[in-house]
């Protein structure tokens, strides 16, 4: 069962040298340090990624893997950061904030993408980095392809004027609102806050901080035919807003991480299933790097070339 909102095709990037990146932990109040020496890290890392991907492949997805054997890009697992794929043919390239994230763009992924599916053009923001713009990508975006809507976590990783040329360019509705945790820090990426299924839609509505710009992100996904599941913040803390639908044949999955999956309710767990069956994936290592499931996956929404 094939979806605009949920693809059914995926880049991954399979880390070698993972650890939970420095330049980001000023501003990501998810990352944790795992005890653990950095090379035991690392090799927990990759089996955590190897099993997610083989869970996926068994699941019906398609995953294009590729290997990144670069010691200074410790959240190259995180892909969703740097580009996305749009229907039509479209690839955008983002700026980053961290000076060692900047790396983990890869044009042989790009070029790739190319031969394997339909690509008309590659808007590249990229080189707004000079000017201290950033627009992380479907972190700093959660995008509705359905309902043509870009919801955003108002931060130093999502400049509104690049977030206006994106949307003018990719023909999105940008919905920016300020989000904060109970202690009053930014919600640094919009992707651990909420995430829009085909059906239904997890967020935390008490982290966004104006009732009135609440309701009408409510309103803009209930107008779009979502179900609104709603998440409290040690939920959110838990993952359990970091996640993806995708599409395979028999119908559609949401995967999460076994951390998010404990989270939630009996309640939220059945409203989930009404639309799409869940699919746990262990990560413990992985998520101490400050993201989840969502991060670590680039869906596709291109159409693939016939062979």
């Amino acid at each position: 069962m094939t979806s605009l909102q949920s693809p059914s095709d995926l880049v991954m990037i399979r880390p070698h040298h993972f650890v939970s990146n420095p330049e980001t932990c000023a501003d990501n109040a998810f990352q944790t340090r795992p005890n653990l020496d950095e090379g035991a890290v690392a090799d927990s890392a990759l089996r955590e990624f190897d099993s997610t991907v083989e869970t996926l492949r068994s699941a019906g997805v398609s995953v294009l893997v590729f290997d990144d054997d670069t010691p200074g890009t410790p959240d190259s697992v995180f892909p969703n950061n740097w580009f996305s794929t749009h229907a039509g043919g479209h690839i955008a390239v983002y700026p980053m904030f961290a000076e060692n994230r900047r790396r983990e763009r890869r044009w042989d992924v790009i070029e790739a993408l190319k031969q394997r599916y339909r690509v008309q053009d590659v808007i590249d923001y990229s080189g707004m980095e000079q000017d201290d713009l950033w627009l992380e990508g479907t972190g700093a975006m959660v995008l509705d392809h359905i309902g043509r809507v870009a919801y955003v976590a108002k931060s130093n990783r999502a400049d509104p004027v690049l977030l206006e040329r994106f949307c003018t360019h990719f023909n999105f509705e940008p919905m920016a609102f300020d989000a904060k945790d109970s202690q009053g820090r930014d919600v640094y990426h919009t992707n651990v806050l909420m995430s829009v299924a085909t059906r239904f839609a997890l967020i935390c509505l008490d982290m966004i901080v104006d009732p009135t710009r609440r309701d009408q992100v409510v309103q803009r996904l209930e107008e779009t035919g979502r179900t609104v599941i709603d998440l409290s913040e040690a939920q959110i803390n838990a993952f359990a807003g970091n996640a993806l639908e995708l599409s395979v044949s028999d119908g559609r999955i949401l995967a999460l991480s076994e951390t998010a999956l404990a989270a939630l309710s009996k309640g939220q767990m059945a409203q989930i299933e009404d639309s799409a069956a869940l699919l746990p994936l262990r990560i413990p290592t992985i998520e101490t790097a400050g993201g989840s499931v969502r991060c670590m996956m680039a869906g596709i929404h291109l159409s693939p070339r016939k062979v």
